[in-house]
C-alpha cells in the first residue's frame, strides 16, 4: 500500500461558506453598552473601556462582547463571499502564482491604470477571478467573451451574498428613534415670545 497523498484541486467551497454562515447565526447581535439607556448612543458596537463597564467585565446578565470564542471556522476563515480566498496582485509577475480553483486576485488600489489594464487582459488569459474589475457594458457588449454558464455562476454567488446581508439586517436590532429632537421651523420673532 502506497502512502502517497493524492493531490486534488477543491473548488471553491461551498460547504465551507455554508458551515460560516451557521455560525454566523449564532453569534448575538453586539450592541454597544448602555445603547438601550441613551438615545443619543447608536446601537453600533463601541470597545467598552470603562473601570466598572459591566461589558467589559463580562458581567453576568450584561450583553456579550466580542472576543476570540466567537470567531468563524477555521476552514472559512479569509474566504471571499464568493467562496475564493483574495490574493493581493501589484504587478503581472503574481498572476502566475495564482491558482484558478482556489483563489482570486484583488487589484491594489495604488496600481495605476496603464498597469490596471495589463493585469486585467493577462488575468482573462490565464482565466483567473478579479474581485474588483468594474466592466462597462459597451466592453461586455463589444467581447461577448463570458458564457452563459459563468453569469449563471456569478448570479448564484450574487444571489448568495444577498441572502446572507438580508439575515444579517433582520438580526439586527431596530435602531431607536431621537425623542428630543430640536422642532425645525421658523425662528419666533420678538413680539410672538412676550406674548407668551
Amino acid at each position: 500500500m502506497s502512502t502517497e497523498k493524492t493531490d486534488k484541486k477543491p473548488s471553491p467551497s461551498r460547504a465551507a461558506l455554508k458551515l460560516r454562515a451557521r455560525a454566523k447565526n449564532k453569534k448575538p447581535a453586539f450592541i454597544r453598552a448602555e445603547s438601550w439607556k441613551y438615545d443619543r448612543f447608536s446601537l453600533s458596537w463601541r470597545k467598552p473601556r470603562g473601570l466598572d463597564n459591566k461589558i467589559r467585565r463580562k458581567i453576568k446578565g450584561w450583553p456579550p462582547g466580542p472576543s476570540v470564542g466567537y470567531k468563524g471556522p477555521k476552514i472559512a476563515r479569509g474566504l471571499h463571499p464568493s467562496g475564493y480566498r483574495e490574493v493581493m496582485v501589484y504587478n503581472t509577475a503574481l498572476l502566475s502564482t495564482i491558482d484558478p480553483n482556489t483563489q482570486a486576485l484583488r487589484i491594489a488600489h495604488t496600481v495605476g491604470k496603464r498597469k490596471r489594464a495589463i493585469i486585467i487582459a493577462e488575468a482573462k488569459e490565464l482565466n483567473l477571478k478579479i474581485l474588483n474589475v468594474k466592466v462597462s457594458k459597451k466592453t461586455e457588449a463589444e467581447e461577448g467573451e463570458e458564457t452563459e454558464s459563468e453569469e449563471a455562476e456569478q448570479k448564484d454567488e450574487i444571489e448568495a451574498a444577498e441572502e446572507e446581508t438580508i439575515k444579517e439586517e433582520k438580526k439586527r436590532p431596530k435602531e431607536k428613534k431621537k425623542k428630543n429632537a430640536p422642532k425645525k421651523g421658523k425662528p419666533k420673532s420678538k413680539k410672538e415670545e412676550e406674548k407668551q
